[in-house]
């Protein structure tokens, strides 16, 4: 195993990023749960990252990953993270027989870009070594459509949920059931809409007791890029498109708000960032395939903010190297209509906002600062 200390990108953000004029609107946070002595995010690693790159985890031309690769890739993933020598040990740090465990998917870009059913299925065969049964293992997602095309069932143990909120992105909950919890939620007033509330996936506070977060690297039309942080608030959360409209969000601060919601940030324990391909334009989706790449990576640690500050970088290096407007770019002469962005790098939608990572950071959800984020390297 070859093993390096990872050298940081010299790149910082903007200083206007850092600046404290930014319009926040005023948020109403409604939860009864307590947080835990220790919240898992940012966790007992604030600020350490373990980043794995294995050139064999993924078949370029036909997107498909190898099991045995990525299985080693976790391990010492793991292992890095934690410091243990056995990686049944670094993962009972973080999960118990007792717990029931919800896996956090990222589908919305699906089939192009996905939470890949193979990393999917060695975190489950983890927790089940660790002594978690499988029916106390719930892969979670809002959209079933989106999961459906990704057919997790076809790699992971019997018995294992697989589990929606919602049947479309329409905002239409399942017939006969309430899969958001009327009593957890955020309520702000952020484009003049109708419906002021963002409610908690009921199964977060109700049924799991830890989560291991999974997205992707992946560019976001919005918010810049959707990672970790992203992924766990949109994706526990309803009424999360509300943040957009016409080129303006909210991203900035309600990405980061909703993440520090309690219980998700004390159960979200674990991230595991799936980077064997990403999407460096036209995100969250990957409609055209041009914008894929394939960094062959995956990023394991507690902090969200840490490995999401370095994603910002992912994503800037290879938009540069693509000679694309970069991610930190807020000028509003990039804008144009959605068919624009789809097929033009130098194009947004919206003004985005990088800065919703840093936000998340002042929450106390992680560490910002390149200087303070300790990453080790490993090659597979």
């Amino acid at each position: 195993m070859h093993r390096r200390t990872f050298l940081q990108l010299a790149g910082a953000a903007p200083a206007v990023l850092a600046a404290t004029d930014r319009k926040v609107p005023k948020y109403r946070v409604v939860s009864h749960y307590q947080p835990a002595a220790q919240p898992g995010m940012p966790g007992p690693y604030p600020g350490q990252v373990a980043s794995v790159h294995a050139e064999k985890c993924i078949d370029e031309a036909t997107e498909k990953p190898d099991p045995a690769v990525v299985r080693e890739m976790m391990a010492r993933g793991m292992r890095a993270l934690t410091g243990d020598a056995d990686v049944r040990d670094a993962w009972a740090r973080f999960i118990t027989p007792a717990d029931v465990v919800g896996i956090k998917v990222n589908c919305s870009g699906a089939p192009g870009i996905m939470s890949s059913p193979v990393v999917v299925a060695e975190i489950v065969r983890n927790l089940m070594a660790v002594g978690v049964k499988p029916d106390a293992i719930w892969i979670y997602e809002r959209f079933q459509e989106q999961v459906e095309s990704v057919h997790y069932d076809r790699y992971v143990a019997e018995g294992v949920h697989i589990w929606t909120a919602e049947t479309k992105w329409t905002g239409e909950s399942k017939r006969g059931s309430e899969p958001y919890d009327p009593a957890t939620y955020v309520e702000a007033t952020l484009f003049d809409e109708d419906d002021t509330r963002s409610n908690l996936i009921r199964l977060v506070g109700g049924r799991f007791t830890k989560i291991v977060n999974v997205p992707n690297m992946k560019d976001h039309g919005a918010a810049a890029v959707t990672g970790c942080l992203k992924n766990v608030a949109y994706g526990s959360f309803s009424n999360v498109a509300r943040s957009h409209s016409g080129t303006e969000t909210n991203t900035y601060s309600f990405i980061g708000t909703l993440a520090a919601v309690e219980p998700l940030r004390s159960r979200t324990v674990l991230q595991v960032m799936d980077g064997l391909r990403g999407v460096w334009h036209a995100g969250p989706f990957s409609l055209n395939r041009r914008f894929r790449f394939y960094p062959k990576r995956m990023v394991f640690g507690t902090d969200p903010v840490a490995i999401d500050r370095l994603l910002l970088d992912i994503i800037d290096e290879k938009r540069k190297a693509e000679h694309a407007v970069s991610v930190w770019d807020r000028s509003p002469k990039h804008l144009g209509t959605a068919v624009e962005h789809e097929n033009n790098p130098d194009v947004f939608q919206f003004i985005r906002e990088p800065g919703h990572v840093e936000y998340a950071g002042r929450l106390g959800l992680g560490v910002y600062d390149l200087d303070k984020i300790k990453v080790v390297s490993i090659e597979v």
